[in-house]
C-alpha cells in the first residue's frame, strides 16, 4: 500500500487544516496509509553553530524519505504561508534534503472564500527553491473554503461536490507519484546540486 505523510502546516490546536488531513487519513485508508505529522513543536530555526540538526527535526525528515509521496495542508496568514510551516521547511532543507523530487500535494483550508489560495501559490514557489526541489503534482490545488461550515460533527466533508473534487485529486496523486518514482535517473545528480548549492557563495 501508497504510504504518505500528512505535515500538518500550522500551530493552532483547533484547526480546519489539520480536520481536512484527518479526514483525509481515515476517507483514503483503503487507498493509501496516511501518516500525520505535528510541525507546531519544532525550534524556530537558527543555523546552529554545531552544525547539529535537532532529533525531531531528523524523524521527520527520515519518515519523509520512506515515503511514496508527502501531503502538505497549509493556512493562509496575511496572504502566505504560516511562520511555522515555513520553520519547518527551513529545517528540512538545512543540509537534509528529504523533499527532494518527493511528489507533494498542497490543501489549504480558510474560513473565507479563497481557500488559501496565495498561500499555496507561495508554497509551491518554496517547494521549488534549489535547497528543497519538490516535485508538486501541476494542476492540483484542493482549496477548501468557508471550512468552519464545511464539516459535521464526526468531521466529515458535507458537500458531495467537495468530495469528489478531493476524490479525483487524491485519485490523480496517486497516480502522480507512481509516475514520479520512475523518473530518478536524475535523481543523484540534483542530490549533488542540492548539496553544493550555497546561496552565500553564488
Amino acid at each position: 500500500m501508497m504510504k504518505l505523510i500528512g505535515l500538518i502546516g500550522t500551530n493552532s490546536n483547533k484547526s480546519t487544516n489539520r480536520q481536512l488531513l484527518e479526514y483525509m487519513k481515515n476517507h483514503f485508508e483503503d487507498f493509501a496509509e496516511i501518516e500525520l505529522i505535528e510541525i507546531k513543536d519544532l525550534p524556530v530555526f537558527n543555523k546552529p553553530s554545531n552544525l547539529k540538526i535537532p532529533d525531531s527535526v531528523v524523524e521527520i525528515s527520515k519518515k519523509i524519505e520512506d515515503a511514496d509521496g508527502v501531503i502538505i495542508g497549509t493556512p493562509e496568514y496575511d496572504h502566505s504561508i504560516p511562520a511555522v510551516l515555513m520553520n519547518a521547511l527551513a529545517w528540512l532543507s538545512y543540509g537534509i534534503f528529504p523533499l527532494l523530487n518527493k511528489p507533494v500535494m498542497i490543501t489549504g483550508a480558510s474560513y473565507g472564500t479563497l481557500g488559501s489560495s496565495r498561500a499555496q501559490a507561495q508554497l509551491r514557489i518554496i517547494l521549488d527553491s534549489p535547497e528543497i526541489r519538490a516535485t508538486v503534482m501541476p494542476g492540483s490545488e484542493f482549496l477548501l473554503g468557508h471550512s468552519l461550515q464545511t464539516f459535521d460533527k464526526e468531521g466529515n466533508l458535507i458537500d458531495l461536490e467537495t468530495v469528489q473534487k478531493l476524490e479525483a485529486l487524491f485519485n490523480d496523486f496517486r497516480l502522480f507519484v507512481k509516475m514520479i518514482a520512475k523518473l530518478s535517473t536524475a535523481q543523484a545528480l540534483l542530490h549533488k546540486e542540492a548539496e553544493n548549492f550555497d546561496w552565500e557563495n553564488i
